[in-house]
């Protein structure tokens, strides 16, 4: 997350809401509430959303940028919930004035949507001076989604649990990212619906130094619901197909529940460059070169 240490004088602070990416995703089991456990390794990119907040006397939203009319400005837009629960819970009787840039596709999984949140959350502590502890924000965020609390951190981690438990993970190496999404929308809830089979066993992970030893360790893992995806979304399998064609790509699989895929390359000038290939033959997907921020 951008660094929020701004002089007190300061009215507006904007946060970069990075996207995230589940670079593997295990089901390791279902609750007796319902919600299924999850084991994923997380990292975080250069490409996101960003949040503007300024001071105002009402919470309001303005939403700009390429993905705007894909949302919409009433109670269920997590940049609204997330402000009105932080104001709720610290007992903040003032507003602010949100802008949401969507640069990102929406229910895409990467976690845009939980970005923005946690963006949200992290601005409106610093502008209105409520000095919310990390641990009360990630238990605010838990409350709008299981992805929350790890993008208030929005460095590489193991995600563990329904979202609230986070280990810290050594920084991943230097590689190209390649993200594609086919211009489609999923619904989680749908997948884990469809997700079918045992659970996953968990396994042990530490960060390999190199990306060719990363790539490797990830070959081994899985998304447990890339293939429900799938069922629901075909085109999913011809993206994936697309990614592991391109020269250099190291590694493709899906993001979340998707729809959004991605391709590992040596660094980010080969993922540049599949991007450009891509791009001549999938003019209308959503195609994105990038990088790890860590």
């Amino acid at each position: 997350m951008t660094d929020l240490s701004v002089p007190p004088s300061v009215v507006q602070i904007s946060v970069h809401a990075a996207a995230k990416i589940n670079l593997f995703l295990h089901v390791t089991g279902r609750r007796e509430d319902g919600y299924h456990k999850l084991d994923s390794l997380v990292g975080f990119t250069a490409i996101g959303d960003h949040i503007t907040v300024a001071a105002s006397e009402e919470i309001t939203l303005r939403i700009s940028g390429p993905f705007r009319e894909g949302l919409s400005v009433d109670d269920d837009n997590l940049v609204f919930a997330a402000a009105r629960l932080l104001a709720e819970e610290v007992g903040y009787h003032g507003g602010a004035a949100i802008t949401l840039q969507k640069n990102l596709p929406v229910s895409s999984g990467i976690g845009g949507g939980s970005a923005d949140a946690a963006a949200t959350l992290q601005a409106l502590n610093r502008l209105w001076g409520v000095g919310a502890s990390p641990q009360m924000l990630a238990k605010i965020g838990l409350r709008l989604g299981a992805d929350v609390p790890v993008c208030l951190r929005s460095k590489t981690a193991r995600m563990r649990g329904i979202g609230e438990m986070i280990d810290p993970m050594d920084p991943l190496p230097d590689l190209g990212i390649l993200l594609v999404n086919p211009g489609l929308a999923v619904s989680t809830p749908q997948v884990f619906k469809a997700r079918q089979g045992a659970f996953s066993q968990p396994v042990d992970v530490s960060v390999p130094k190199s990306g060719k030893a990363l790539c490797e360790f990830l070959a081994l893992q899985q998304n447990d619901l890339q293939a429900p995806s799938i069922e629901l979304a075909p085109v999913i399998a011809q993206v994936l197909e697309t990614l592991s064609g391109l020269e250099g790509c190291r590694l493709s699989r899906l993001s979340g529940s998707g729809a959004t895929c991605f391709g590992l390359f040596d660094d980010e000038a080969a993922a540049v460059a599949a991007c450009d290939a891509i791009s001549a033959c999938h003019a209308d997907w959503w195609i994105q070169p990038t990088h790890f921020l860590d």
